[in-house]
């Protein structure tokens, strides 16, 4: 036998391995959404929470019943993404978003409803809510919007998209009142005067009397109001009202006559 030593052949490396060397040693790893679930129903939570595990780009890092040592859950696990029930039964959703905005303000909320109204929206908006998801909507705008909310898009509920989005974000973000928003969609004095009614407890007849005007076309300025506001019935016209100070002198201060 000669001096030369053997060579024994050399071992083949796994591809799948250097591959995932290669990812984790260079600043393009495959990130995973990270998720922590609050939600009072069990059972809806448990069925979110599974719909979610099965997204190959999204994990969920906890899933809980309520906001208490929201602090010490989102120092812990660091997620990207917070999907919040609005209507949480023991707790203020709003002071739970406003929580997690002051400590951890690169954390985006996604607020869960299923069919939050226009002050609601803008109340969260301002406090720093990124989107809004209906609890009646599909599996795939349900995805589709927790990825576009972690992308840095804004997402509001379907019946407030248009040409009320950007209102309302930018009046939010500007730190004005709801009243702003209601000048930026043109209501017309006459809208307001029928607003104001609403608010006082005046049924469509009453108004027409009042305005000299048919019940008809109370109905449509009833519609219109609606439409432009992004609310479904005359209760919520009401509340809009009450919380809103332009309203408050609109019967006064504008014209019988002008539409």
């Amino acid at each position: 036998m000669s001096g030369a030593g053997i060579q024994l052949p050399r071992k083949k490396e796994n591809p799948i391995i250097l591959i995932t060397a290669a990812y984790k040693n260079s600043g393009n790893s495959l990130k995973k959404i990270q998720i922590l679930l609050i939600e009072d129903n069990r059972l809806l939570r448990d069925v979110i929470a599974s719909m979610l595990k099965k997204q190959p780009d999204m994990h969920v890092v906890a899933t809980v019943c309520n906001g208490e040592n929201i602090l010490l859950m989102m120092g812990k696990l660091n997620p990207n993404i917070v999907l919040l029930d609005l209507n949480l039964r023991n707790q203020n959703s709003l002071q739970v978003v406003k929580l997690i905005k002051k400590h951890f303000p690169e954390t985006k909320v996604i607020v869960m409803n299923l069919i939050p109204l226009q002050a609601d929206v803008f109340e969260f908006v301002q406090a720093g809510v990124s989107g809004f998801i209906l609890k009646d909507a599909n599996v795939a705008e349900f995805y589709k919007n927790i990825r576009s909310v972690y992308r840095g898009a804004q997402v509001l509920p379907p019946h407030l998209t248009g040409s009320l989005f950007s209102q309302i974000v930018e009046h939010a973000i500007n730190g004005s009142k709801p009243s702003a928003i209601v000048e930026s969609v043109r209501i017309t004095k006459r809208e307001r005067q029928v607003i104001e009614l609403i608010a006082d407890g005046f049924t469509n007849k009453e108004i027409a009397q009042k305005l000299h005007l048919s019940t008809y076309t109370v109905k449509s300025h009833v519609h219109n109001i609606l439409e432009k506001l992004a609310l479904h019935t005359r209760v919520q016209i009401a509340k809009h009202a009450h919380l809103s100070d332009s309203y408050k002198t609109a019967i006064d201060t504008t014209s019988l006559i002008s539409e």
